[in-house]
């Protein structure tokens, strides 16, 4: 069979090879399996479906990781930030309270300037103690020490008399260990301020928070910083004073600074409940020095804790001590007792005065310009204009006869005082109750402003009078010019004048002509008024 089929294959002519190509083409589009476009159509759709649906998985698969991708960093951040945020947050509170822990710590800004100012060691040796001790210097360093407590004070008297004095050397004894001390000021904004430096609290002005907020914790009124001041100070007192067992000790130094509106009594009010609420707990001791009266009757409607210390000049046995004191560090020298004594009667136990002295070569002759000084100021605040005095400085005249009556009035009663002069307590000057003198100035709210300029003074228990021996001299010497009496008496009586003639009314009439006349009825109605002409005669 193959034998065969061999010869049978050698028999066969070959075709030349276009025509075999063609053949073999032609056989495999015969041979190709045929399918209708139908049945192809939709066998390749399904297929493309498919690859769609897959493509759009995908699409969401990768958009659902970027997003939780997304998600976690922002997560992540916020969570960072927010930590951050919430541990800057507690760190900065723990550091404004260790910051006024630090306040209270031995040294103070103020005692360092006062010693420095004034040339004072920390620490004195009690043979080279040169400090003039008042009677009230024990308590204050009882107060300021902290072993006095459970009330807060007011340091209260005239000008020069050594109220501050008191503090900063009860504060140099201690060291400013426990103490905080800031001087008040007209303007709250300077107030808080000067407690924040005292108490070493930047209000949150270094809170970096702030940059991101709309508002920052700054943006308010002076008088809500000093409250958030207060807040911090009553957290910090809580903790020292379980380990130091005595209150904290906070002074306000010049407290009549603040002016009498209601913003300044605002502030006064809220020291004050600060200051009941502390010393009824035993956590913080206020002490408030004021040279004026407006302050005390300000701060007596709602005290029930608070104690006065009434500071006034010294007798005239401690204040010749002061003297031949400050002589002796000044001059090396130690007057007689006869100048000393000149000395005090022209002056009086003023500090203020008796340092003044002691720094000059002639004492007596600086004592006369110091009275001279008191009694320009007087002259220059109160002086009266008499008869001839315009219209339009009433008002003001009214404030100046108001105040030389009283000051005149000082001098009479003098007069008929039976002892002025004590060999031991010194000056006796005359004085009027707080009622008393407003009577004779027929004003209730002149003698406050008086006692503010530092013409009169008024005293704790509610008596006028002098500001100081040289401002009394000074009364007695204006009350004894020539025509002075009489000069009082017309410029009262100019006032009196101007006064009638702003309530008096002019009424002109016209029309009476020919003896004509005006009928004035009056009845409950009102006044009637009628027109009464004479009646014509006939030619």
């Amino acid at each position: 069979m193959l034998r065969q089929s061999c010869r049978l294959t050698r028999q066969i002519p070959q075709p030349p090879p276009s025509i075999l190509a063609r053949r073999i083409n032609a056989r495999q589009v015969l041979c190709r399996p045929r399918f209708s476009t139908q049945a192809a159509r939709r066998h390749t759709e399904p297929s493309r479906h498919s690859r769609q649906d897959a493509a759009k998985q995908s699409l969401l698969k990768k958009m659902g990781e970027t997003a939780a991708t997304t998600f976690a960093s922002i997560f992540v951040l916020a969570l960072g930030f927010a930590a951050s945020g919430y541990i800057y947050h507690k760190s900065y509170k723990m550091l404004v309270l260790k910051k006024m822990t630090r306040a209270f710590e031995p040294g103070d800004p103020v005692l360092d300037m006062a010693t420095t100012a004034k040339g004072v060691p920390r620490k004195v040796a009690p043979e080279d103690e040169h400090w003039v001790q008042r009677p009230e210097q024990a308590r204050v360093d009882r107060i300021v020490d902290g072993r006095e407590s459970g009330h807060y004070y007011l340091l209260m008297g005239e000008k020069g008399t050594g109220k501050s004095s008191m503090l900063l050397e009860a504060m140099r004894k201690t060291n400013g260990d426990g103490v905080a001390m800031f001087e008040a000021h007209a303007d709250t904004e300077i107030v808080r301020i000067r407690l924040g430096k005292a108490l070493d609290y930047e209000f949150h002005e270094d809170y970096i928070g702030g940059y991101f907020s709309e508002r920052g914790p700054r943006e308010t009124t002076a008088l809500l910083d000093i409250e958030r001041a207060l807040n911090k100070l009553e957290k910090v007192a809580m903790k020292m004073v379980k380990q130091r067992r005595k209150p904290l000790v906070v002074i306000v130094n010049q407290l009549h600074l603040l002016r009498n509106t209601e913003e300044g009594r605002d502030l006064i009010e809220l020291f004050q409940q600060r200051a009941e609420q502390w010393a009824a707990a035993n956590l913080v001791t206020m002490v408030f020095n004021t040279d004026d009266y407006w302050v005390y009757e300000r701060l007596k409607l709602l005290a029930t804790r608070m104690e006065v210390l009434a500071v006034t000049d010294l007798p005239k046995s401690q204040a010749i001590n002061a003297l031949r004191k400050y002589r002796m560090r000044y001059f090396k020298e130690i007057p007689n007792h006869k100048e000393l004594e000149d000395v005090y009667d022209r002056i009086g136990g003023r500090l203020s005065f008796l340092n003044r002295v002691a720094k000059s070569r002639d004492m007596i002759r600086t004592c006369e310009r110091i009275k001279d000084t008191e009694k320009k100021w007087f002259l220059n605040q109160c002086w009266i204009l008499g008869s001839e005095m315009d219209d339009d400085v009433m008002d003001q005249q009214k404030w100046a006869a108001a105040a030389m009556v009283l000051a005149s009035a000082l001098v009479d009663k003098e007069a008929e005082m039976a002892k002025t002069y004590d060999p031991v307590v010194g000056h006796l000057l005359p004085t009027f109750p707080f009622h008393m003198a407003q009577e004779l100035m027929t004003r209730a709210d002149f003698i406050r402003d008086l006692d503010s300029l530092n013409l009169f003074s008024i005293t704790s228990q509610a008596d006028v009078r002098a500001s100081s021996v040289p401002m009394h001299i000074a009364f007695k010497e204006i009350c004894s010019e020539p025509r002075f009496r009489k000069h009082l008496e017309d410029t009262i009586q100019r006032i009196s004048d101007i006064e009638s003639l702003g309530r008096t009314r002019e009424l002109v009439a016209k029309d009476l002509v020919l003896g004509g006349e005006y009928d004035i009825e009056t009845s409950r109605k009102g006044i009637t008024v009628r027109l009464k002409q004479p009646e014509e005669k006939d030619d």
